[in-house]
């Protein structure tokens, strides 16, 4: 079975390893004897599922969130069954590879308005007659 995550882009289900374990926080007994909490672990750096260009913006964008390794980990335990969290890794998942399947778009300079120029102008005026004013009368 693929996770689809757009028509040229699927994850086989052999590249994702998913782990389960105890949950924290309220739920009583059934916090201490079920695997609630869910950990998908997915290798970016070998996968062969996103194509070169998508795998290098995506090891950029999420450097922070990915291991020496090269291995994504993510985690839920925001429901209190095992099959929702495994869900929601999933869903993680896909939004994070949308998230970089189109290129950012080029920045084009613009030029400030009149409007802008003159307001830091008077701003930049406002600020040195400030410090004028804070001199000792002997610096004039």
């Amino acid at each position: 079975m693929k996770l689809v995550i757009s028509d040229a882009i699927s994850i086989p289900e052999s590249e994702l390893e998913f782990t389960y374990s105890r949950s924290s926080g309220p739920g009583g007994q059934n916090v201490n004897k079920v695997n609630t909490k869910a950990q998908l672990r997915w290798n970016v750096a070998a996968t062969s599922a996103l194509p070169d260009l998508v795998r290098a913006r995506f090891l950029s964008k999420y450097a922070t969130r990915i291991s020496k390794d090269g291995v994504l980990l993510i985690q839920s335990s925001k429901f209190r069954d095992q099959k929702s969290n495994h869900a929601a890794c999933v869903e993680k998942l896909t939004a994070l590879v949308e998230a970089v399947l189109t290129p950012p778009k080029k920045r084009r300079r613009t030029k400030p308005s009149k409007a802008a120029v003159e307001t830091r102008l008077q701003q930049k005026q406002r600020k040195g007659a400030k410090k004028k004013l804070r001199r000792s009368p002997t610096d004039h």
